[in-house]
């Protein structure tokens, strides 16, 4: 593939170098923020020599190259457009400011749920595997795994504890990931997070009793 010659014309039918306002590249994709996507003309692109596809999402314009091809692809096109040293998240910042206010919060609800989203899925099937040991006639009829075997009692006793551990302490795992989006110190946000679950605090179970007793 002759790289000048694609890029030329990619730059070319983006609309100018002056349209793109933000540059980066993941493993097969070519990502671009883009002042102006009407100059777009997306069925030349298609037709463009290495371009295997080519969406829209989240207020960026994604061409997709193939690994080992989108890297070249970039290199060229950064020396072309004079756009360097940008990374994925940065050309999602510059795409996400063309979003109305209701994709920027959903966006910015999801930037903070996704990485924790593998410590609630972790919970949630250690959770299962507990019921498993102790569900009553699963597989032995009137009793469960634990009560056949009881030396499986301190096994499901951890567990269990493993599995709630996420849900237990969620408020540190949010602090912390809110604090990372809004560009906070995650560790002073987890300390927020950490004083949500103080067993000092009135524990919501309680605060009924607690409320009659006055």
């Amino acid at each position: 593939m002759n790289y000048p010659k694609v890029v030329a014309q990619l730059i070319e039918k983006l609309g100018g170098k002056n349209n793109i306002k933000a540059l980066a590249h993941c493993a097969t994709r070519l990502r671009l923020a883009i002042e102006d996507e009407s100059l777009i003309d997306e069925e030349a692109i298609g037709d463009l020599e290495g371009v295997k596809g080519q969406f829209k999402v989240a207020g960026q314009y994604q061409i997709i190259f193939g690994s080992g091809i989108v890297n070249q692809v970039y290199t060229e096109m950064a020396k072309l457009t004079g756009i360097e040293d940008m990374n994925t998240r940065d050309v999602a910042s510059a795409g996400a400011e063309k979003q109305n206010i209701i994709q920027q919060a959903v966006k910015g609800l999801s930037d903070i749920f996704v990485p924790i989203i593998p410590a609630i899925v972790a919970g949630g099937l250690l959770m299962g595997l507990f019921n498993v040991l102790v569900a009553q006639g699963l597989f032995i009829e009137g009793k469960s795994l634990v009560d056949a075997n009881p030396g499986l009692a301190d096994l499901a006793s951890m567990i269990n504890t493993f599995a709630n551990a996420p849900f237990v302490y969620l408020p540190i795992l949010l602090a912390f990931s809110a604090s990372k989006k809004f560009g906070g110190n995650p560790f002073l946000g987890a300390t927020l997070g950490m004083l949500m679950v103080h067993p000092d605090l009135l524990n919501g179970w309680g605060f009924g009793g607690a409320s009659s007793s006055r």
